[in-house]
């Protein structure tokens, strides 16, 4: 009996729990149910406008209509680009010229002066101080204050959800070219520096891809040849236009070479997805990510640390034997000339046909390590060829000259014209990468192939244009 008693009170304790579990799980789904479509029901109304209902958008929403745009998308990009390379190029001027001051016109005599009471053999003094200092100390001052300017900015823009509007932009674009849309990125990249852009195509997850983007990179011009951009362009471009517009005029030419390069860029990209790196552009799925405030110490510390110190001591490494190289082909002599003077009549005939001469072609030469110091390079080795007395610091001795009229005195007197102007910043836009970016390509491709094709193919390429426009000149003039 009290058996029966213990299983009926047990059984109804079972059904209690049971019903009680199944109240709780029906109230239980329906509240996830009711949650679900609360939260639908939210969205819906923040993201869909009923016919007839105002269009609502969030400040977020309207600031992407404008820098997606189709008409006016691609204008603001080339307008914050360009206020990003007007902040570097005007930011770094007082900078550069400080450091200018301190490491050439201070520490050089000083070294000199010290290497003579020491009683240092004037080779040895040459070598190392006139040479290797003198060209890491151009290196340094030309380099450091863009690039300390330029990938702070560029990470700024990158924290705060812009750049991936850039690459949401020209991604139809770089697809049709057959390339990666992450490409435009890595492109921006390398207007502050082309190996910290090779660097950068890492973002690209397609191996066909991202060696296009690697290939292509030297288009852009980076901050290293900038300066020689502006300094052409303000001798020979502007000097050609009525004073009033010269300046104007320079701009426009710098900006024009530029955009030449995106378009080159573009063009090679397609090329190389037609033959050697035929293929499919791969399926770009982008989120464009919310806006929100840079994280602006993390941003200072990526951008000096890994990106600024890390390219700058590469170029110091290369700068270093190249200042040696630049100061023994001006001191050594064979038969009472220089070994730079015979390169430079050897290869004046050969450099005339591309609107070029041999003090260009040995200046490029010797500058491989470091785009920094072809302007240093191209006045000494002017001096020398020209056989000007009183210029420059002596024989094999890199300089600039603060005067934009000195400068240009020294180049005419050399015997350029303004064809020499044009297809110098043409051959600075396409010629090899420095070798700081070489040896990058090579650390990211591990291909020795790959490495030659992304050094020789912008040589090519500029060696063919100014031909063109050096025969299509002398039509014109003849």
């Amino acid at each position: 009996m009290e058996d029966n008693k213990e299983k009926v009170g047990s059984d109804a304790i079972l059904s209690l729990a049971n019903n009680l579990r199944w109240d709780l799980g029906v109230n239980l789904h329906d509240t996830v149910i009711e949650s679900i479509y609360e939260d639908a029901s939210r969205i819906a109304r923040k993201a869909v406008n009923k016919e007839g209902d105002p269009a609502t958008y969030s400040l977020e929403q309207r600031i992407d209509q404008l820098v997606t745009s189709r008409w006016l998308g691609f204008p603001l990009m080339f307008l914050l680009l360009a206020l990003v390379f007007w902040l570097t190029v005007a930011g770094a001027n007082v900078p550069s010229g400080l450091l200018a001051d301190l490491l050439v016109d201070t520490f050089h005599p000083m070294l000199k002066n010290a290497a003579s009471s020491l009683g240092a053999p004037w080779w040895l003094s040459g070598v190392l101080i006139d040479g290797a200092y003198l060209s890491m100390a151009w290196v340094i001052s030309v380099m450091l204050p863009p690039m300390a300017i330029f990938f702070p900015l560029f990470t700024l823009l990158e924290d705060l959800g812009y750049l991936p509007r850039v690459a949401f932009n020209m991604d139809s674009l770089f697809r049709k070219a057959g390339a990666h849309g992450k490409q435009a990125l890595t492109l921006s990249m390398g207007f502050g520096c082309n190996a910290a852009g090779v660097i950068a195509a890492r973002v690209i997850d397609s191996p066909r891809e991202r060696l296009i983007a690697i290939i292509t990179n030297n288009f852009s011009l980076c901050n290293g040849r900038w300066p020689t951009q502006i300094l052409i362009a303000s001798i020979f471009i502007g000097g050609a236009a009525p004073s009033y517009l010269a300046g104007v005029i320079s701009a426009g030419a710098v900006v024009g070479i530029a955009v030449l390069g995106i378009g080159f860029s573009l063009a090679v990209s397609w090329g190389l997805s037609q033959t050697v790196l035929k293929g499919e552009a791969s399926a770009f799925s982008l989120e464009l990510p919310p806006y929100r405030p840079p994280r602006i110490w993390q941003a200072l510390y990526t951008s000096l640390i890994d990106r600024t110190v890390f390219v700058l001591w590469r170029a110091v490494v290369f700068a270093i034997p190249a200042g040696i190289v630049i100061w023994v082909v001006a001191n050594i002599e064979i038969n009472s000339l220089s070994l730079a003077g015979h390169f430079i009549h050897w290869a004046n005939p050969f450099a005339l046909i591309f609107g070029l001469n041999g003090v260009i072609l040995l200046a490029y030469i010797i500058a491989i390590p470091a785009n920094e110091i072809v302007i240093p390079t191209v006045l000494m080795l002017t001096v020398v060829s020209a056989g000007m007395s009183g210029v420059g610091e002596g024989t094999g001795v890199m300089f600039e000259l603060e005067s934009v009229q000195d400068t240009a005195g020294i180049l005419q007197a050399g015997g350029w014209t303004l064809l020499t102007g044009i297809n110098l910043m043409l051959f600075s836009l396409l010629h090899n990468p420095c070798s700081t970016t070489i040896y990058t390509i090579y650390k990211e491709t591990k291909s020795l192939k790959w490495t030659a094709v992304a050094t020789f193919l912008p040589i090519v390429l500029g060696f063919a244009v100014c031909f063109f426009v050096t025969q299509f000149w002398r039509l014109l003039a003849g």
